[in-house]
């Protein structure tokens, strides 16, 4: 009578720790807001150059080989590439922990007990066989299997697996991005570098230009038509300009350093053609709408998974007040002496457990963890609408950027058509003395300041170029 009342006890007292536990907080509610506007402009085509592979998308060869070799070697790329493994070994974790677990276990031990105990006063009066008692100390030679496994009532082992698969695609994003990132800094250093050769080159042209005209002027002195301030002047430009030569050098020396870089290797010549870097014009560039960025974007779709796995985190977190149900159970032999170990079935053993365990009271670090996940949860839908907006204003600048530059470009073209013109007229009139030295170097120095613009401009431009194809998440397909 006794028995069943304990029995029912331990019965009610499992359906109050049930109950009890059930009561976990609820979760933050969110909204996810993936509005964008209809469209960048006017047009709402959804052509997107997005789509083009990257060696489609840049036609210089020497370009196209740069990006080859950087996707094969960038430690960048590689480091991400292990993070994707690190992600994968993880989701192998979270499976293996929703299966039963198995091992083998041997052991042997020694146990040496009071003789006025319970135990060894029974160990004394009690005999194994006829005229012989229990060793004393007792040894003990165990061999056998075990198993331990957590049922997954409320899917929290589930969801956990759920959480690392989904960080597992994030990370394949994170790649994908990491080469949209590495394709458009080795394509802006090779069109820098470009534009630093045509620099270097319109430096040296007016190097020539400035010392023919101070040969003009030692002439003029020597016919006192000029004076040793003149010639001097003269002199100043003409050291300010190798200078500045040396200075295009060295900026030469690193961009190529930051390509190699890039390339994974150490420091060698980059292949480059910079004689036509003037004439190269941008291919038309086709935007698409703004809601192709939801599925071009590799930081999107990344932000979108981390909100996944973030809502994922919140559920195991929250079943963590719910009841957990653990079996264990053991199959082996147990004897006190090894020749014993092969008798049946005296020497077998074998257990089956199960345990239902709750939280009951202080509770405050589930509820600590619980209302972090919740907190990292409204991380993950900040940033994800944050990313979302930021692809968008990208894209926007982009465009306008390249709209801006193209009609400065052209003005900047007359420029220095007129300036050119203008050295001309001013070494003329500078000759027959009608214009002084002052007039003939300001000039030189006017056309020299808006050629070195004029390739900068076409430099910003072809990065334009770039920046707007990495803007629109091409480069990773």
């Amino acid at each position: 009578m006794y028995k069943i009342k304990l029995q029912q006890f331990s019965i009610v007292l499992s359906i109050c720790l049930a109950v009890v536990s059930c009561k976990a907080p609820s979760a933050v509610t969110m909204s996810e807001n993936k509005i964008v506007p209809e469209s960048f402009g006017i047009s709402k085509d959804t052509v997107n150059s997005s789509t083009l592979s990257w060696n489609n998308y840049f036609k210089d060869p020497n370009l196209v080989n740069l990006i080859d070799i950087a996707l094969k070697n960038n430690q960048e790329l590689m480091i991400t590439l292990q993070e994707i493994e690190m992600a994968k070994n993880d989701i192998r974790v979270r499976k293996g922990a929703l299966l039963p677990s198995v091992g083998l276990r041997a052991g042997t031990g020694v146990e040496k007990v009071g003789r006025y105990t319970s135990q060894g006063a029974g160990d004394a009066t009690t005999e194994i066989a006829p005229g012989k008692e229990f060793p004393d100390p007792l040894t003990d030679f165990n061999i056998g299997a075990y198993a331990n496994w957590e049922v997954d009532i409320w899917k929290k082992l589930h969801n956990s697996k759920k959480a690392a698969v989904t960080r597992y695609l994030a990370t394949i994003e994170g790649k994908n991005f990491v080469i949209t990132n590495l394709i458009s800094e080795v394509a802006d250093s090779y069109y820098e570098l470009l534009a630093l050769d045509s620099q270097l080159q319109i430096v040296k042209q007016n190097i020539q230009l400035q010392q023919n005209a101070l040969e003009i002027v030692k002439i003029q002195k020597e016919a006192a038509r000029a004076t040793e301030l003149a010639v001097q002047k003269f002199q100043a430009e003409v050291l300010a300009s190798k200078s500045l030569e040396f200075q295009i050098d060295q900026k030469i020396v690193e961009t190529e350093n930051t390509i190699n870089f890039l390339l994974g290797r150490y420091p060698e010549k980059i292949a480059r053609d910079s004689a036509s870097f003037l004439n190269l014009i941008p291919a038309t560039i086709q935007s698409g709408i703004p809601s192709q960025l939801l599925i071009n974007r590799p930081d999107v779709k990344q932000a979108e998974l981390d909100l996944t796995a973030a809502k994922l985190d919140v559920k195991v977190a929250r079943a963590e007040f719910y009841p957990s149900l653990d079996i264990s159970a053991a199959f082996g032999l147990q004897a006190f002496k090894t020749s014993y170990l092969v008798k049946f079935p005296e020497s077998l053993l074998y257990n089956l457990v199960g345990d239902i365990a709750a939280p009951l009271i202080n509770r405050n670090a589930i509820k600590a963890e619980f209302a972090n996940a919740n907190a990292r949860q409204l991380q993950a839908l900040y940033n994800y609408d944050r990313t979302i907006l930021n692809a968008y204003l990208e894209v926007s600048n982009q465009l306008a950027n390249i709209s801006n530059l193209e009609k400065s470009y052209a003005l900047k073209e007359k420029q220095v058509t007129a300036l050119n013109t203008s050295i001309s007229v001013a070494n003329d009139l500078f000759k027959s003395a009608r214009a002084d030295y002052f007039e003939v170097l300001m000039t030189q120095r006017d056309a020299l300041d808006a050629k070195l613009e004029l390739v900068e401009t076409k430099k910003d431009q072809l990065n334009a170029f770039v920046q707007v194809y990495k803007a629109l998440g091409g480069g990773w397909k």
